[in-house]
């Protein structure tokens, strides 16, 4: 079934001079010729994006959008009316935020966390800031370990709240964070605990061996990069550690004291050295 708001791959019904139209069960979705792969026919199947052009009427392209319906995404907005708002996500159509679905109003060329969601009334693509009615912890569809998509909520006295694959809100502890983060931000993170009323702290990375693994090929392409020889220790500053390396000390630590029982690398008095075999 097609969905609207999303990603489809349909066949090509037909051809006319400003574009083709694509097979929906219907009367086709017309795909305008400027967003046509070249050599696209009758007959074949090319992937999409559909929506509702200004008109109210399906439209299918081949731009890709900056987020999909469920999913949250930080926008600008490029128009502000007393209707509500237009954010730009990347197509030819802004997408829109109502007056009743804002929080405190927006401003023209400010940035804004929303959710894209399918209106009710209208079958149309909008968006809204109230974010926090579609999220829930009652039934999760995560455990611990399991890798997830986070999106930076909000900052709080103990982290950073956090929104996990569109669905769930958990913690990023400011003693699990080494790098700028903000507002609408995305990331991969893995699931470190769940704790009693469905509370979830989330760190950035992969869980365990696959994390220190991760660390290590990047320190070794570093090596390679730098004639196999880096002037950073067990000793080196934390700060100087997470500057170069993107991890902290810990990690860097576990990753080195990895690849030395590896026999990959040796330590010398002022850094790291890569072994030749």
């Amino acid at each position: 079934m097609m969905k609207v708001g999303d990603y489809n791959t349909l066949k090509v019904l037909r051809a006319v001079d400003f574009g083709v139209y694509l097979d929906d069960g219907i009367e086709g979705i017309l795909l305008p010729k400027r967003f046509m792969p070249e050599g696209l026919s009758v007959g074949d199947e090319v992937k999409v994006f559909v929506y509702h052009d200004s008109e109210g009427r399906l439209l299918a392209t081949t731009q890709q959008p900056k987020g999909v319906v469920g999913d949250i995404v930080k926008l600008k907005a490029v128009t502000v009316t007393n209707q509500g708002a237009f954010p730009d996500w990347g197509l030819m159509k802004d997408i829109f935020v109502p007056k009743s679905k804002q929080l405190s109003g927006m401003r023209e060329g400010a940035e804004y966390l929303v959710k894209i969601y399918i209106d009710e009334q209208t079958g149309r693509v909008a968006a809204t800031e109230k974010i926090e009615p579609f999220l829930s912890n009652e039934n999760l569809t995560v455990k611990e370990k399991d890798m997830v998509d986070l999106v930076v909520y909000r900052r709080t006295d103990i982290g950073y709240l956090v929104i996990i694959n569109n669905k769930h809100t958990g913690v990023l502890h400011f003693n699990e964070i080494f790098q700028s983060i903000g507002a609408g931000d995305k990331m991969k993170a893995f699931i470190k605990t769940i704790r009693p009323e469905n509370k979830i702290d989330v760190v950035i990375g992969k869980p365990g061996y696959d994390r220190v693994e991760d660390e290590a090929s990047k320190i070794l392409r570093l090596l390679q990069e730098n004639n196999g020889y880096l002037p950073y220790h067990d000793k080196s500053d934390p700060e100087e550690i997470y500057s170069f390396f993107g991890m902290s000390k810990k990690a860097f630590k576990m990753a080195t004291g990895n690849l030395y029982k590896q026999q990959k690398i040796t330590f010398t008095k002022t850094g790291l050295k890569l072994v030749e075999h």
